[in-house]
């Protein structure tokens, strides 16, 4: 797949061919791909998909990341699709998941997106590391596999901090992936609430334990290019302290994961109330070369994407968070108030895109192209 073209997401019914158990809390869930699909779900190691279900009645979309390298194609029978999913306290999606899913079952499965991918042209002589905590390390395990399999001269190197040992998924996995490249896989699996034998593998990564894993295993100059998972204030003190050591921007790659419990748990695009005398604003959209449009009363506050569902139920969008990007579009005419961004790079600020799950109407009319 070409990383240069960005194509949006599209759901397709997979089937379920395995759930295999990873902790207590979480699995791994594989879906069956068809032959007349396998151009839709080629993907890049670390990116995502979103899936889609009906639970107590409602629409709950959530995304996960696909959890191994993709396989040479064969030409002929069924690829495979793979991502961890982590059962979250209050959890809507994730605990449906852990209680229903079974080989058989039918989902709806958005092709793959996300560029959480690495920028390198090769990779001989790459030294890629990543930082990730919890489920964080699911697309660390496609881009490991990815980067060590490609090039005998390439190495990965993982922090990786949980809990307990009992909370860390993929373990069996990453031991499999440390035996098979025991030269060029360095693994440090830090826990907060167990004690390791080394001091600096145990406990909380704050700035000075990060500082430290630094400076003494993962010194910056050594390293070619970052990818950080995990929860916002790592991800933000990891980037920080990165971009601080002289790092460029350009070289760390981030991804945050939501808890499953902060996710929407009804559906979007719900009717608005219309007081007398509201300023309505009209907002205009490009979708698979269909052009739409829908008013929203000003005092609704309204996202573009609520909106354009109320015309639309195709429109795209999978976290509604502003962290995956899935409801990226340009900004034509008009002007926009984006609360939340942690998915557009600076450069696709400047050519107009925004995150239309986040993106609030301040002029009369505003025109988004999801085609661009």
């Amino acid at each position: 797949m070409n990383t240069s073209t960005r194509r949006r997401g599209r759901f397709h019914e997979l089937t379920v061919s395995d759930v295999r158990p990873l902790t207590a809390e979480s699995i791994e869930v594989t879906f069956a791909v068809p032959p007349d699909l396998q151009g839709d779900y080629d993907y890049l190691p670390g990116q995502y998909v979103a899936l889609r279900a009906h639970v107590d009645g409602h629409e709950v979309r959530r995304s996960y990341s696909i959890c191994r390298p993709p396989a040479p194609s064969t030409g002929s029978g069924n690829s495979s699709i793979s991502v961890g999913i982590k059962r979250d306290r209050g959890g809507l999606f994730s605990v449906w998941a852990h209680e229903n899913l079974k080989p058989g079952d039918h989902i709806e499965v958005m092709s793959p997106e996300g560029t959480f991918t690495t920028n390198l042209p090769d990779l001989e002589h790459a030294h890629i590391a990543g930082i990730a905590a919890g489920s964080g390390v699911t697309p660390m395990m496609a881009l490991a596999s990815h980067v060590l399999a490609s090039s005998p001269t390439a190495q990965f190197s993982l922090v990786y901090t949980n809990r307990a040992t009992q909370d860390v998924m993929f373990l069996d996995d990453l031991a499999d992936l440390k035996d098979r490249y025991p030269a060029r896989l360095a693994l440090h699996h830090v826990l907060s609430r167990e004690q390791r034998t080394a001091p600096l593998l145990s406990g909380r990564i704050d700035a000075e334990k990060l500082n430290a894993i630094l400076d003494d295993l993962l010194p910056p100059s050594t390293v070619t290019e970052w990818f950080l998972c995990g929860p916002f204030d790592l991800v933000a003190l990891c980037r920080e302290t990165l971009e601080g050591r002289g790092v460029p921007h350009d070289s760390i790659r981030f991804e945050l994961f939501t808890s499953d419990a902060d996710s929407p748990r009804v559906d979007r695009g719900r009717p608005v109330g219309i007081g007398e005398g509201d300023e309505m604003r009209l907002i205009e959209f490009t979708l698979d070369g269909l052009s739409s449009t829908v008013e929203s009363p000003g005092p609704a506050n309204e996202a573009i994407l609520d909106a354009a569902l109320r015309v639309r139920g195709d429109v795209p969008f999978a976290c509604a968070g502003g962290v995956c990007g899935t409801c990226r579009a340009r900004l034509t005419e008009g002007e926009v108030r984006m609360t939340q961004n942690y998915a557009l790079e600076p450069d696709e600020i400047e050519r107009g895109y925004v995150l239309t799950c986040q993106s609030h109407p301040t002029t009369k009319r505003v025109v988004v192209d999801y085609d661009s």
